[in-house]
């Protein structure tokens, strides 16, 4: 597959789930990949998203965008998780916030990442205080 990370500068946490969401997508069309589980932990972004409501808003230039990649011939899934399940996105997202402003493709694995790779894969989650 593949990772990246970008440092969008100041915005807020729903466009850079959505722009995460885009630059997802185009990362796995460019490698071939026809078949997409799409995971987000922000339920505002997943609504955002798939939204029939094509109303003008914030986002809308990016929900085209979205809505565009998903008219690809491929089979996209969306769903939400948790952020205490998918701690390599969580990990990521964080890694962003220390590079330069941009897109950034990671060539290798970070050697921060294995672990959380491992810890998805297993299915091992922190409890959720609420």
């Amino acid at each position: 597959m593949g990772a990246f990370v970008e440092n969008l500068g100041v915005c807020t946490i729903t466009r850079a789930e959505i722009m995460a969401a885009i630059r997802g997508l185009q990362m796995a069309w460019k490698n071939g990949h026809r078949k997409v589980l799409l995971q987000l932990d922000s339920t505002t972004a997943i609504n955002i998203l798939t939204s029939q409501d094509q109303t003008e808003h914030r986002y809308h230039n990016l929900v085209f965008q979205f809505q565009r990649l998903l008219q690809q011939n491929w089979e996209v899934r969306i769903s939400h998780i948790y952020r205490e399940s998918n701690k390599v996105a969580d990990f990521l997202a964080n890694k962003g916030h220390s590079t330069s402003i941009g897109f950034h493709v990671l060539a290798s694995p970070d050697p921060g990442l294995s672990f959380w790779i491992l810890y998805d894969v297993l299915g091992i989650s922190q409890t959720r205080l609420i």
